[in-house]
């Protein structure tokens, strides 16, 4: 999978609150670029507390389920659009199918 936008995880883990998200970011990404997810079965698969919503966005909960990081993912382009990477507290005050 193509993952689209490192830079997005990047810029959540060097802020100094957020530097223990950076293995588990880190994982993730390379975990998720080197996947070949078809459809949202290989997502839960890989990853079985991923949160599977419309719109082809998926929830993954990061650091033993301290942040969530939300995914936009174009199985046909083998795409997979950063969306959010935030804390829980962050998380509910998005529509995580919106953003």
């Amino acid at each position: 999978m193509h993952v689209i936008s490192r830079r997005t995880l990047k810029a959540f883990y060097e802020n100094r609150e957020y530097q223990d998200a950076k293995g588990p970011l880190e994982s993730w990404f390379y975990e998720t670029k080197n996947a070949e997810w078809s459809s949202p079965a290989d997502i839960k698969a890989q990853f079985g507390s991923a949160s599977i919503l419309r719109n082809g966005r998926v929830v993954f909960n990061i650091a033993g389920n301290k942040y969530r990081l939300i995914v936009s993912i174009n199985y046909d382009y083998k795409k997979v659009y950063v969306k959010f990477v935030g804390t829980h507290k962050q998380y509910d005050k998005i529509n995580a199918e919106a953003v």
